[in-house]
């Protein structure tokens, strides 16, 4: 095990900046989910941790070992102990599982079919996958195997990138649930990059949101999700119902009433952030009064959208609720809404000239 440790990682390509200023430690034996878009420097950090980029600026450290400083330490990546699966698991389709696990071992070890079979085992699959070729495996499986073959020289560090897409949901589950397993039996310390929330906040001890090449925000996955650093965040980890309006001790006043504050220090003109599931419908008397405009099922549960009766400005008016699939309201029907628990609240900056509208228009928001 070796806790990996990035320090102020920048790296461009031609004119592009693609990591700007990226500090990122992940503690030895833990696995660390970095949440992205595409295009956010995500696949660009494993190639430098990994030693395929040179940092233009910044510290790479597996352990005690420093494996990259700009400008004057560069470790080959084959000797950084630090193992790496590909986006697509990249397995040879001329040589057999075990061959294809056994690859990055010594020789000596290459024969013996001791190693093949043990991290086969480790990764959900029984020894006698070793014999298969790659196009004989299913996707998950291929990357099963492609797990146990960064994990056979025993690395400190695996990195993964985008272990799981294109995979369908079920095999998803079953495909990540056997990598995480993998991965602590062998006290191995982890990254994995993925443009995925669900998958983020479920994988990782911790989650960094990576945007626009810097990592804005790096907790676990419950305070991420909860008490996200901005709006940005807020909106790329999960659904958000963003509205404006006033804090006062402890409480925002908006379009859908008085709502306590996570943060209760912050006052003045504010965006309040709600999650959908906290917004609950109710008897049309016992709440703020909404119109049902469209209901999408998924099942277990279901997106409401609804427009409130006290909203003048056509945005602020618009609000989606997420509630249990055995109890939807119609489109259509007049409905309560109510809010639960305590909501998260970011100051808005106001120019002078346009203050006085803004004040307005809120004012029109909350009566």
């Amino acid at each position: 095990m070796a806790e990996l440790r990035c320090e102020q990682i920048s790296a461009s390509y031609g004119r592009g900046d693609v990591l700007r200023g990226v500090d990122l430690v992940v503690p030895e034996g833990t696995l660390t989910a970095i949440l992205g878009a595409s295009g956010s420097g995500k696949t660009t950090l494993l190639r430098v941790i990994m030693g395929f980029v040179a940092p233009e600026h910044g510290t790479v450290m597996v352990g005690p070992n420093v494996v990259a400083r700009a400008g004057s330490v560069h470790v080959a990546p084959e000797r950084r102990s630090v193992g790496y699966v590909a986006q697509e698991g990249a397995l040879y389709p001329h040589l057999t599982v075990a061959e294809n696990v056994s690859f990055g071992l010594p020789r000596k070890e290459r024969k013996a079919s001791a190693r093949a079979s043990e991290v086969l085992e480790l990764v959900g699959l029984d020894h006698g996958y070793g014999a298969r070729r790659p196009h004989e495996l299913s996707g998950g499986e291929q990357r099963r195997v492609a797990l146990a073959r960064a994990l056979a020289p025993r690395p400190p560090v695996v990195l993964l990138d985008e272990p799981f897409s294109g995979l369908d949901a079920a095999l998803r589950a079953d495909t990540r649930a056997a990598v995480v397993h993998a991965l602590a039996a062998q006290g191995t310390t982890a990254v994995v990059v993925t443009h995925d929330q669900a998958e983020a906040l479920s994988l990782g001890r911790e989650v960094g949101v990576l945007m626009a090449g810097r990592l804005i925000q790096t907790d676990v996955p419950a305070a991420l999700y909860r008490t996200p650093a901005n709006l940005g965040v807020a909106r790329f980890v999960g659904d958000a119902v963003v509205l404006p309006g006033i804090a006062h001790a402890g409480v925002v006043t908006c379009a859908l009433g008085e709502l306590a504050l996570i943060d209760p220090r912050i006052e003045g003109p504010v965006d309040a952030m709600i999650r959908p599931e906290q917004v609950r419908t109710c008897q049309a008397a016992d709440g703020v009064l909404a119109t049902v405009s469209a209901v999408a099922f998924y099942g277990p549960d279901s997106v409401v959208r609804l427009e409130l009766d006290r909203g003048r400005d056509p945005i602020t008016a618009r609000i989606t609720a997420r509630v249990l699939g055995h109890d939807v309201p119609a489109p259509g029907e007049r409905v309560g809404l109510t809010v639960l628990g305590e909501v998260m609240a970011y100051p808005r900056s106001i120019s002078p000239a346009d203050e006085t509208g803004s004040d307005r228009r809120q004012a029109a928001a909350i009566r």
